[in-house]
């Protein structure tokens, strides 16, 4: 009787092992064979499409690998909102990183998508493999015949044409020809024909495709403009006899927009151009009485004469905000409304739509505060209690206005909204009028002014007004250009009718110089409220803003007359919009690379942006030196990363002052003197004292 095998021992570990393998074999792995991660730029997993606006240079990142040692290829497949999807080699960022990137200038409108491709690479794997073996003699003829191998299967790939296949063809004849020359042999390796075809069309193994990211691009106004703030009332407001004042209108505001086209502005926005309330009217200063003539806060919305869609009666009518936005257009200005939900007491909603507001326990409306300051002529919207209702009339709004011809609103106070209604109003405006930009006025904490960015918003107000020393400047410049940048647009006012900070009042015509040219350099989109170019500066006692504040009363101001005595600084705010207009570098973020000084004081930053993307081919590059201490002259050498401009190390190079018209040569470390009260900042445009700039 035949006897039954004895079965081997098996251990507890391989027990549990088996007993695990059906489990086991049903996990899928989340990382492709070429591991493709972090793709950029993204938005929290693609929850919401990253930004960029037409015309701007955005880099395309991965972190890809293999095991091992051989060589792996990147490209970036990028899909136009019209279908058509092109091939974007991707480099690695720096040697040991991989990091790779391929930088891209998204020309037109609308969403686009891109995934990375990642494969294998045969030949890049055997050209390195072969350089070294076949020098040290290891392996030589093994080593041309796999590179043989490669070269052949490349010509045979049906998407070559006849001249690459015979080209490839004739490089596997001479690399696999052993009565040739090592040398005639090798020389395969370097052959420029062969590396391009081979780079367009490489042999890849492998092959592995990340997930689909989207990047919605928005129209180039949405992220390039320079903004100039003014109240209409005051254009052209004249002082009765008896004190008190004749309201400007749209008519006579239109008289200044040629003067803020001519200083190169492209954006005026109107404060809140509405019917003001007359309940709890603030008077001059915030005081809590207001005298007879007292026109009010524009933000204190609404009256008998109507609500949001409609027009202060001082003002005009709409034929005649229709000439004023007409006008604007003739001279190359967009209008940018105001866009403030909130409500006076007198406006038609508190007696229609009582529920949208947040009643008392004593049966009040609360009003508006931000302690400790208080706005008892503001009623503030309560989301919670009618969220439709609400969203219907801001949208009916909207419409109203955009229907007139506005294509940009400035939001008061979206941080104080709920998230989602913002995501659901613009997302629900962009997909009728896709050409509308609208600029968050958010200084809140940074978490919810990103989140107002992801979620719609083409441009944010930024703390950039209370960044003033040299290493404040520099990290949050940096932080813009690099960290924030897929989502973020900041748009640098330098001053507003609540802002005037400390650096103003006691920094003289100097800190205003030194805050227009930093605004005007580091960002493609900055602002200025009227009144900066006379260097307003006295404020209001314990406040952070101008005395005598617009915002209360009427402030007609005698521009041409201070131009005309030298004591405006309108001609540099014109210097400055026509640096930005002749150089495109400066109408990009996340161009801009901070670089280092000896002084405290002296902070430097530059911006290049490559001939490729330039209409004229030629490559753009700019050195931004500015003294930030307004009270003191400084001597300083700085420290140029001169590879960030395309120049290679050890070069020299001539730099002319774009303000001054003063020429030097330039290398890596250069000394500079920057006297705050007469010339606080250099704009230096590069030039290379050899023929081109690498692109």
């Amino acid at each position: 009787m035949a006897t039954r095998a004895k079965k081997p021992a098996v251990s507890k570990t391989e027990r549990i092992a088996q007993q695990d393998a059906p489990e086991r074999a049903d996990v899928v792995p989340r990382v492709g064979r070429i591991p493709l991660l972090d793709l950029s730029p993204q938005l929290n997993d693609d929850l919401w499409p990253a930004k960029a606006f037409a015309g701007e240079v955005v880099p395309f990142q991965v972190t890809a690998f293999r095991e091992g040692h051989d060589a792996i290829g990147v490209v970036l497949l990028l899909t136009a909102p019209d279908g058509t999807v092109s091939r974007h080699p991707m480099r690695l960022v720096a040697e040991g990183t991989d990091r790779y990137e391929a930088q891209v200038q998204l020309a037109t409108q609308g969403l686009w998508q891109y995934q990375v491709h990642g494969y294998a690479d045969l030949f890049a794997t055997w050209a390195h493999n072969a350089a070294i073996k076949i020098a040290a003699g290891v392996d030589v003829e093994l080593m041309f015949t796999l590179g043989a191998e490669v070269c052949i299967e490349a010509a045979r790939q049906s998407e070559r044409g006849p001249v690459e296949c015979a080209l490839l063809a004739a490089a596997a004849e001479t690399l696999g020809n052993p009565d040739l020359p090592v040398g005639t042999r090798l020389a395969v390796l370097d052959d420029e024909e062969v590396r391009a075809a081979l780079d367009a069309r490489p042999v890849t193994r492998l092959d592995t495709l990340s997930g689909t990211r989207t990047v919605r691009v928005e129209r180039t106004r949405a992220g390039v403009g320079a903004w100039y703030e003014f109240f209409p009332r005051s254009e052209g407001a004249v002082r009765r006899p008896d004190g008190s004042w004749q309201s400007g209108t749209f008519a006579s505001a239109s008289g200044r927009l040629a003067e803020v086209a001519e200083m190169g502005f492209d954006v005026v926005y109107l404060p809140p151009i509405h019917p003001i309330g007359h309940a709890f009217r603030k008077g001059p200063n915030n005081t809590l009485t207001a005298g007879e003539h007292d026109p009010g806060s524009p933000w204190a919305i609404g009256s008998a004469d109507g609500g949001h869609d409609a027009i202060h009666p001082d003002l005009g009518t709409e034929a005649d905000f229709a000439a004023f936005l007409a006008e604007a257009r003739s001279v190359g200005i967009e209008i940018a409304l105001d866009f403030a939900l909130q409500a006076s007491p007198d406006h038609p909603w508190v007696a229609d739509h009582p529920e949208w507001f947040t009643t008392l326990p004593d049966g009040t409306i609360a009003y508006a505060e931000n302690p400790p300051k208080k706005y008892q002529d503001i009623y503030p919207i309560n989301f919670d209690n009618d969220p439709i209702g609400i969203r219907n009339e801001a949208l009916r709004i909207l419409r109203h206005w955009i229907s007139l011809g506005v294509t940009i609103f400035r939001v008061d106070n979206p941080h104080t909204k709920p998230l989602d209604f913002w995501e659901w109003l613009i997302a629900t405006v962009n997909a009728e009028s896709p050409d509308v930009v609208f600029l968050a006025e958010a200084f809140t904490r940074p978490a919810l002014l990103q989140a107002l960015a992801k979620v719609g918003f083409s441009q944010s107000y930024t703390y950039f007004t209370w960044r003033n020393t040299k290493d404040e400047l520099a990290e949050f410049l940096d932080a813009l250009a690099h960290d924030t940048a897929d989502y973020l647009r900041p748009n640098l006012f330098v001053n507003t009718p609540d802002i005037l900070t400390e650096y103003l009042q006691f920094g003289g015509p100097a800190a205003f110089t030194i805050r227009a040219a930093l605004a005007a350099t580091a960002s493609p989109t900055w602002g200025v409220y009227a009144g900066f170019e006379l260097f307003e500066s006295v404020a209001r006692p314990g406040a952070e803003e101008n005395i005598d504040s617009e915002k209360y009363e009427y402030r007609p101001r005698a521009f041409e007359q201070a131009e005309r005595r030298g004591k405006s600084l309108a001609p540099f705010l014109t210097q400055l919009n026509r640096i930005r207009a002749a150089h495109p570098a400066l109408r990009q973020l996340r161009n801009l690379h901070i670089h280092d000084s000896d002084d405290s004081a002296i902070l430097v930053f530059s911006k290049f942006l490559a001939g490729k993307f330039t209409e004229t081919g030629q490559d753009d590059a700019l050195i931004i030196v500015a003294n930030v201490d307004p009270h003191s002259v400084r001597e300083s050498v700085v420290h140029l990363d001169v590879t960030r401009f395309g120049i290679p190390v050890g070069e020299a190079f001539e730099v002319r002052d774009l303000i001054t018209g003063s020429v030097w040569t330039w290398s890596a470390d250069n000394y500079v003197r920057l006297d705050a009260f007469t010339e606080p900042v250099h704009i230096l445009h590069v030039t290379p004292l050899r023929k081109g700039l690498p692109a």
